[in-house]
């Protein structure tokens, strides 16, 4: 039995809102399309998504829940998410300071490699313990304690990919049609450095949260 389209239409309301609400992985998106080559830009978004459907399906079995309600463990994965974030946020700053990507494998604009956008994607998600703890408390309002957990877990985190694709691939896309202008020098230093002040800016919040 899988969920009843009510319950997914519901479920698609509540995500709708934390889909748009800009984030971490909007300004990961915008700065790989706007820098970046485009397989690396739609590597980025699947890579989101998968982490998406693993938090899905890890707080249908209770998996999240444990991993709350272990402070170490909780504590182990915010501080490696935090760090993970600082560390390419810095790099996009340091990129904007000296005005170029050359040599750097993460950030350089070389790089037009899905499977680059996918592990950058998919780390940035799951190094998120935020977006397992939204599971957790959004989750078992949807699921009836009758019905088979996983499985409604992956139709309701599909919801949330479906609308995080349509959402992010509509940001991509429309950063793509301004590359031209966006690859400027100054402007592609600019947009590092707001990217690159985003995201050490989450990863700072996410090491100092209580």
């Amino acid at each position: 039995m899988l969920p009843s389209l009510a319950v997914l239409v519901s479920f698609g309301l509540v995500v709708a809102l934390l889909t748009i609400t800009p984030g971490l992985d909007t300004a990961l998106v915008l700065r790989t399309a706007a820098v970046a080559g485009r397989r690396r830009a739609w590597g980025a978004v699947a890579g989101i998504q998968a982490g998406t459907l693993v938090w899905g399906a890890a707080a249908a079995v209770g998996v999240s829940a444990l991993l709350l309600a272990s402070q170490l463990a909780y504590d182990v994965l915010r501080v490696a998410g935090a760090v993970y974030l600082v560390w390419i946020g810095l790099r996009m700053l340091w990129s904007a300071i000296r005005g170029g990507t050359h040599g750097d494998p993460v950030l350089d604009t070389r790089a037009d490699s899905f499977r680059a956008g996918l592990r950058q994607g998919a780390l940035t998600n799951l190094l998120n313990p935020k977006v397992g703890a939204f599971y957790v408390a959004v989750l078992p309002q949807f699921i009836p304690a009758s019905a088979p957990h996983l499985s409604w877990g992956l139709a309701l985190a599909g919801v949330h990919v479906l609308l995080g694709t349509i959402w992010l691939g509509t940001l991509l896309l429309l950063a793509r049609s301004f590359r031209g202008w966006l690859q400027r020098r100054t402007v592609a230093r600019w947009i590092d450095g707001v990217a690159g002040t985003v995201i050490t800016a989450f990863g700072v919040r996410l090491a100092l949260e209580p």
